[in-house]
This record gives structure tokens, C-alpha cells and sequence, in this order.
């Protein structure tokens, strides 16, 4: 754009809005024109690490590092230190505090409220112990920390209802899009790193809720907390190492199979962890079944009642780490698949989680693709759920091979034209190989027990994105087994409302500990003929069950 001297003029520019650029200046002080809310409790001096943003355009626009942003990697800045010295190009940018499209809308609790925090006449307790006088309330918080999202349900102790929800895309992206980029990252000078992340950001969100629910942080109790092993183990200030190599197993774990350890659950003060709530105030963290299979799975089980109601059974809770869990009578077995992130939008050219804008289902029509973005906004890229119905509709429509091959050899497909979106043989193949990670769970969890897909009574399906999934695309794609799909059930986050259960429920959260003696680890990569299924399972068609 050109100025009255002949000059170009440059922008900086946050979710479709822009302002010009003034020497000088940090991308902080361009969030404050935008009245975004980028976290900070250093008052911009650099040493609360907090204020995370991604430069989406415009990185070589940018001041060198300083020395408060050695622990960061391209394209990754601290808003307070990164200043726009290039007047003469735009940048883009985006904190890591984006809310994803979650499922708020949890069911209430069912059952004997009965929490270990709980109030005697103007006391209060936890257990036995009184650790307060009673201040007017008693607040919970039952945290689902997931590898790219959090979600946490604000309860009161003594009535089980929900008051508040927050959602929120996890901090420690910088750090890597899957766990075993975070475990790599977590260790010498930027160990520590990941855990202040999210415990600087669960803060913030703790005074929000507070604000907005008539609380104080001192109202705060107890944080239940479910996660995989490497998310719970890092919010817990532990050493991760151990889980990124033979045997792949935590410390808790690892002292719990050798005798030196009742349970893999924890918990500590919150103080310990950098959490500010009341000044007796605990974390617990629910217990890891094995290896990668966390404290997560442990949260789907209790809020399911551990698949009790059915003989054959079967759970799926699809993330970065996608857990499957089958019940045979007596047995359940359980696996991690270690999916990666690609539908979750990592590795995709113009993939993206389920935020605003995301195309999140698709239909080929007249030979034109037609699509739906979450918030009915311009389209600017594809998550999950999108990706799915374009594989299954390529398919459908003969545009696209099994093994991910397009027609007329083409490289790239134009999805969106204005808005120049498209997808690649190359996003076919990283999206072929996450998939093939679930089916290699589904399937061979589902041969060690001798499960076909008639024989399930109830396919239990977990994890927001999952909710959005068309589950006749996920079957043709080979996503899901060809289990009859009014047997499917969507579920939602129950991660979220197990450790719920486990915040309200002293019963439930015994039921939880029982399961890393109960619950069978099947190791996948242990399998003799896991390779060749992995290799068949790269291809786009439906799971065959021949054994």
C-alpha cells in the first residue's frame, strides 16, 4: 500500500484485525491495541516466561532474542521482548491461550456427593485433618490436561454443581505438538519450562473462574487432575525422561512396580506446584494404568463405571495419544497409540485444532467442495473433523486412491479457492499414518481378546474432537472399526468428568486406584506382526477383522 512519500506502509495483524507498526514497539504492546489478553504476572520484564506467542508472518521483521527467550524455538516469541524493528513488512501473530471449540456442557453428578474436603460447623476438612476455618464456600476443580487442550470444571463442594467451565489451548505448545517432544524438551537449561507454562496459565484462568463465579482463589480446595502420564508427571514438577525411553514408564510407576509405592496416583500441595489457591490447598493426580496409558483413561473408566453395564465393551478416547480400552467379561486390556497431532491440524499445510474458522465438516457437491467452519467464520483451514470428511468424500468420489494417491497424480487440491486452502499428498500421508496409529490400537487390542466388531455392544467415544466426527466418514477411512453405528456413543469429554467424580466421590476415587492391578497393558510395539498391520492400516478403507 503505498504512502504519500512513496513509502510501504505494514500492519501488524491478530485474527482478521490490523494496525499499522511504529518502530519499536513489542508485539505486547500491539495485543493491548488489540485488547487481547496475553498472559503475564512479571509486569513484562520477561522473567515469568508466560506471555508465549506464535509469529505466524513476519518472524524476520523481528529484533533478536533476547537472553529471557533462550528457551524458545522458532516460531516462538515472548510478547514483551519481541520488538517490530522492519517497518517495511507485516507481521502476524497468535498467543497460545486460544479457546478451542470444547464440549462446556457437562452432565451433572450423579450419585453420594461425598468429597474428601468437607465442612464440620465453620471448619473445614480434608479427611481428618481441619486446614481452615469455613470462609462462605468450597470450591473444587476437576482439570483435564490434555496434550493440546485443558478444560477445567469449577465445582462447589457442597451442592456437586458446576459453576464455571474454562477451555483453553495448552501453553506448552512450544515445547512440541506430542508428548515425546516435550519430554525431549523438558531437560538441562529448559527443564521446568513446560511445568511454569501451565501452571502461569491455570492461574490466570483461576482468577477468571473466581470473577466470573463470585469466588475467590482462596475458596479453592483440591485440583483433581487427569492427564496422560507425561502431561500429569510435567504439571507435577517430575522427572519425564523415563517415559520417553525403555520401558516408557513413569517414576511413580516405576517405584509402584517395585514395591515402594501403594498407588500411581498424586498428590501434593498446590503451593508445591506453583498453584495459587487456598494456602492448604492439594493437587491430586489420578493414577496411570501403564506406560503411556495415564491418569486420563483412569477418568474415562470411573465415568463410565469402568464399561461395568456390558459384557463387551470398548473405549476411545482420541487425542494427540489416543487410548483404546476392550472388556471381555472379567478382562479389560487397554493400549496407547501414539497418534501424534496431524488431526489435530500439526504437520497438515493448513491444518488447524478446532478453533474459530476451522472447517469442521465438508461434503463434495456438483464436483465442488462445500464446507462448514465452527463459528460460521471465513474458512481458514481444516481440524479434525474436516479432515476426516474430505479423506472419506476423496474416497467417495474416486479423487483419491486408498494409499492416499490423488487423480492425475496431482500433488496439491485446491479445497478452498478465495482462501487458498489446500491439501497435499504430502498431508495425506502424515494424516495416513496417524490414522493407522488408532487402527493399530483398535485392532490388535481388539484380537487379544478375540473381539469382532458385531460382538461390541457399546463403542464408547471420547474426546471433544471426536464428538464432531462423523462416524460413518471415520469407518469408511478405516478411522474407527466397522462396529454397527447405533452402537456408537459419543461421550464428550469424559476425561473431564471422571476426575469430576473423582473430586465429588471418595468411592470413585477409590475405583480409580485399583485399576493400574486390574487393567491389562498390551504394548503395541511389541506385537510380532505389528509392523505389516501398521502398513495395511496407512491405507484409507474400512478395517478388515480376518484373523
Amino acid at each position: 500500500m503505498g504512502g504519500a512519500f512513496g513509502l510501504s506502509m505494514a500492519f501488524v495483524n491478530h485474527n482478521h484485525k490490523k494496525t499499522q507498526i511504529r518502530e519499536g514497539r513489542t508485539v505486547f504492546d500491539y495485543a493491548d491495541d488489540f485488547t487481547l489478553r496475553v498472559a503475564t504476572s512479571c509486569g513484562r520484564s520477561g522473567s515469568c516466561h508466560e506471555c508465549v506467542v506464535e509469529i505466524l508472518d513476519g518472524m524476520e521483521a523481528l529484533g533478536p532474542r533476547t537472553g529471557a527467550e533462550s528457551f524458545l524455538k522458532d516460531p516462538f516469541r515472548l510478547a514483551c521482548q519481541a520488538t517490530v524493528e522492519d517497518t517495511g513488512q507485516d507481521v502476524s501473530f497468535s498467543p497460545l491461550r486460544r479457546e478451542p471449540k470444547i464440549l462446556s456442557s457437562i452432565t451433572p453428578f450423579k450419585g453420594d456427593l461425598d468429597p474428601f474436603i468437607r465442612r464440620s460447623g465453620d471448619e473445614v476438612f480434608c479427611g481428618d485433618d481441619r486446614i481452615d476455618n469455613y470462609r462462605g464456600r468450597m470450591i473444587g476443580m476437576a482439570v483435564d490436561l490434555g496434550t493440546t487442550t485443558v478444560v477445567a470444571d469449577f465445582l462447589d463442594l457442597e451442592t456437586g454443581e458446576s459453576i464455571t467451565v474454562s477451555s483453553f489451548e495448552n501453553p506448552q505448545r512450544f515445547g512440541g505438538s506430542d508428548v515425546m517432544f516435550r519430554i525431549s524438551y523438558d531437560v538441562g537449561a529448559d527443564e521446568g519450562e513446560l511445568w511454569k507454562a501451565i501452571a502461569g496459565t491455570l492461574n490466570a484462568e483461576i482468577d477468571a473462574a473466581a470473577e466470573r463465579g463470585g469466588f475467590t482463589p482462596q475458596d479453592i480446595y483440591e485440583i483433581v487432575v487427569a492427564g496422560n502420564a507425561t502431561m500429569r508427571d510435567l504439571f507435577f514438577r517430575l522427572d519425564v525422561q523415563p517415559i520417553g525411553q525403555k520401558p516408557y514408564k513413569s517414576t511413580i510407576e516405576l517405584a509402584y512396580l517395585a514395591g515402594e509405592r501403594k498407588t500411581t496416583s498424586l498428590v501434593t500441595p498446590a503451593s508445591r506446584l506453583g498453584i495459587r489457591i487456598n494456602r492448604n490447598g492439594r493437587a491430586v493426580g489420578l493414577p496411570i494404568v501403564a506406560s503411556h496409558v495415564g491418569g486420563d483413561t483412569s477418568a474415562d473408566l470411573i465415568a463410565l463405571d469402568m464399561l461395568a453395564k456390558h459384557d463387551v465393551a470398548m473405549l476411545v478416547d482420541v487425542g494427540t495419544n489416543t487410548e483404546v480400552v476392550v472388556k471381555k467379561g472379567d478382562r479389560m486390556v487397554a493400549a496407547s497409540c501414539p497418534a501424534g497431532p496431524a488431526f489435530e491440524g500439526g504437520g497438515i499445510t493448513y491444518g488447524m485444532p478446532g478453533y474459530e474458522g476451522a472447517i469442521e465438516s465438508l461434503k463434495i457437491e456438483n464436483g465442488f467442495y462445500r464446507c462448514q467452519t465452527i463459528g460460521g467464520l471465513p474458512p481458514e483451514g481444516l481440524c479434525g473433523s474436516g479432515l476426516i470428511d474430505l479423506l472419506a468424500e476423496l474416497r467417495r468420489h474416486g479423487r483419491m486412491t486408498p494409499k492416499g494417491v490423488f487423480n492425475d497424480k496431482q500433488y496439491e487440491l485446491t479445497i478452498v479457492e478465495d482462501a487458498e486452502i489446500t491439501f497435499s499428498r504430502l498431508d495425506a500421508s502424515n494424516l495416513a499414518q496417524a490414522k493407522a496409529a488408532n487402527t493399530c490400537g483398535e485392532f490388535i487390542v481388539m484380537r487379544h481378546l478375540d473381539v469382532r466388531p458385531d460382538q461390541v455392544e457399546c463403542l464408547y467415544l471420547a474426546g471433544g474432537f471426536a464428538n464432531y466426527v462423523d462416524v460413518t466418514n471415520a469407518i469408511e477411512i478405516g478411522f474407527l472399526p466397522p462396529i454397527p453405528e447405533d452402537r456408537i456413543v459419543k461421550i464428550g469429554n469424559a476425561s473431564v468428568v471422571g476426575a469430576r467424580d473423582a473430586l465429588l466421590s471418595r468411592e470413585r476415587r477409590a475405583a480409580a486406584e485399583s485399576l493400574p492391578a486390574t487393567v491389562e497393558h498390551l504394548e503395541l510395539e511389541t506385537t510380532p506382526d505389528f509392523f505389516d498391520i501398521f502398513v495395511e492400516a496407512c491405507q484409507f478403507k474400512p478395517m478388515v477383522f480376518d484373523w
